[in-house]
């Protein structure tokens, strides 16, 4: 199991947001990057999920206020980068959209492209703030709010897995992943084995400039 995240890392960029009163009304509280400012990588992944409150520490973004610390999608993409050899102050990790988007049956709806332009200016001011030599997108949304950051497009995400994509604007590049949630279904029909998918990572990233 992966080490729990130091709160004192919470990367709190506001007091509080109230730009999108759905999200407001949603959330128990703001998830906000976390990890460390000098890491090499920035981890994003689309939005936290409900969670689970009652866990002891893994209750997931929208209790702890800090990404990527629920049970199952938060230890997974954490190990993930643990396997590739990755210390956790090596790894930044947060969401393009910091709150708890609540569909019509209380489980997570995908954000609004309003939602999405409301968080970005975060987004974009972690990437700035930490200057990673490369952003991990975890799925296709948090791919699509990546590449809206320089008015692009997504076209196929499953083909985009592991196509680097330089965002000039932010002086780093984009390496699109697959969801933790969805990875085991994926790998398989994407011709990898689990130990094939995490070379190919590595053998990604080592290829980006620093």
């Amino acid at each position: 199991m992966p080490e729990f995240p130091d709160p004192e890392s919470r990367n709190a960029l506001a007091a509080d947001c109230r730009r999108c009163p759905a999200l407001v009304d949603s959330r128990e509280c703001i998830s906000w990057g976390n990890g460390s400012l000098d890491a090499d990588l920035v981890v994003v992944g689309e939005a936290p999920g409900a969670g689970t409150p009652e866990a002891d520490h893994w209750r997931g973004g929208n209790w702890t206020g800090m990404a990527y610390t629920a049970r199952h999608s938060g230890r997974k993409i954490r190990n993930l980068f643990a396997d590739l050899g990755y210390d956790p102050d090596e790894c930044y990790f947060t969401n393009a959209v910091k709150c708890f988007p609540e569909g019509a049956d209380g489980s997570n709806r995908e954000p609004t492209g309003e939602e999405r332009s409301n968080c970005r200016p975060y987004l974009e001011r972690e990437i700035r703030d930490v200057e990673p030599r490369a952003v991990i997108a975890t799925g296709k949304h948090a791919t699509e709010s990546l590449l809206a950051t320089e008015n692009r497009t997504l076209d196929g995400f499953l083909e985009s897995v592991l196509e680097p994509v330089s965002l000039s604007d932010l002086d780093t590049t984009l390496v699109p992943v697959l969801h933790p949630s969805y990875q085991e279904v994926w790998v398989s029909r994407l011709d990898y084995t689990h130990e094939s998918y995490l070379a190919a990572i590595e053998e990604t990233l080592a290829e980006i400039e620093p």
